[in-house]
C-alpha cells in the first residue's frame, strides 16, 4: 500500500458522509481505484529512485478514483502524501521538509513565485549530497493556487519550473504539449495530470527510465479507467502491451 493509498484509508474514516465522484457506482478496486474488473494492480512495475516526491492533496482529491497522483506513488518509492490545510500544518510534513537528507523543491509555474523566492526554469542546481524532493500540489488548477497562496510555510523553498510549451513528450517527443488525460478537462491543453507533471520533472532530474516508466504507467490507468466509465475510450488501447515491452516482460 503506497502513501496515497493510505492517506485514501485515513481519509475515508473520517468522512461523516459517502463521497460520490462521478462514475461512483462502479465497484473499484481499493487499491488502484479502477474498476475491479479492469484492476491494474498486477501489471504495477517496481523501480529504483534517488529523487522524492510529496503530494500535498486537497481534501476531497485524495478520495476521487481519477486522481494520478498515486500513480506516482506506484512509481517512486520516497512518495509521501499529506492532506492539506489552511489553517493546520502536519507536523509529519514539517519534519519531512527539514530532513537533511533532503532538498525540496516547490513544483509551480514560476510566475508565481514570490519576489525573493529562488526559481529553477527547466533544470536543476548541482545538490551537495542531498537528494531533490519535489513538492506537487495536488487538485484541480484552481485548489492548487489556493494552496500555493495559502501555504506560507512553502515560501522559503527553491521552485522548480519548467514550460509545458518547450518540453517535448516522453514517448513521441511532439513539440505540442496536450494533456492525455481525458478522465477530466482541463481549462487548457497544456494543463498537464499530476503524474503527467511528475514524469517530466523526473526527466529533466537525468532519471529517463523512471520518466518513462510513470508515463507508461499512467497510459495504462487512462486506458484501463475509461474501460469501465467510458462508452468511448480515446486512450492508448496499447498502454498494457508498450508497458510490458518496456520493462520486458
Amino acid at each position: 500500500m503506497n502513501a496515497v493509498q493510505r492517506l485514501y484509508q485515513y481519509r475515508k474514516s473520517i468522512s461523516t458522509t459517502t463521497f460520490k465522484a462521478r462514475g461512483f457506482r462502479v465497484k473499484r478496486c481499493e487499491q488502484c481505484r479502477v474498476a475491479l474488473t479492469n484492476c491494474i494492480c498486477a501489471l504495477k512495475p517496481t523501480t529504483t529512485s534517488n529523487v522524492g516526491f510529496v503530494l500535498l492533496m486537497y481534501d476531497t482529491e485524495v478520495l476521487k478514483p481519477s486522481n494520478t497522483g498515486r500513480l506516482i506513488a506506484d512509481i517512486i518509492p520516497d512518495t509521501y502524501a499529506f492532506l492539506w490545510a489552511r489553517t493546520e500544518v502536519d507536523n509529519d510534513l514539517i519534519s519531512l521538509l527539514k530532513d537533511p537528507q533532503w532538498q525540496p523543491f516547490v513544483v509551480f509555474p514560476s510566475q508565481y513565485a514570490n519576489d525573493t523566492q529562488q526559481v529553477f526554469q527547466d533544470t536543476l542546481p548541482t545538490l551537495n549530497n542531498k537528494k531533490p524532493l519535489f513538492i506537487m500540489l495536488d487538485g484541480s488548477w484552481r485548489e492548487a493556487k489556493k494552496m500555493f497562496r495559502k501555504s506560507p510555510y512553502l515560501a522559503s523553498f527553491p521552485m522548480f519550473s519548467f514550460n509545458p510549451d518547450k518540453v517535448t513528450t516522453i514517448q513521441n517527443n511532439d513539440e505540442n504539449i496536450i494533456s492525455r488525460y481525458q478522465i477530466r478537462k482541463a481549462v487548457v491543453n497544456n494543463q498537464l495530470a499530476s503524474a503527467e507533471v511528475a514524469a517530466r520533472v523526473l526527466a529533466i532530474s537525468g532519471e529517463e527510465y523512471n520518466a518513462q516508466l510513470l508515463d507508461l504507467w499512467f497510459d495504462v490507468f487512462n486506458y484501463r479507467y475509461q474501460q469501465s466509465v467510458c462508452q468511448r475510450n480515446s486512450a492508448n488501447a496499447q498502454a498494457v502491451a508498450a508497458l510490458e515491452d518496456f520493462i520486458g516482460t
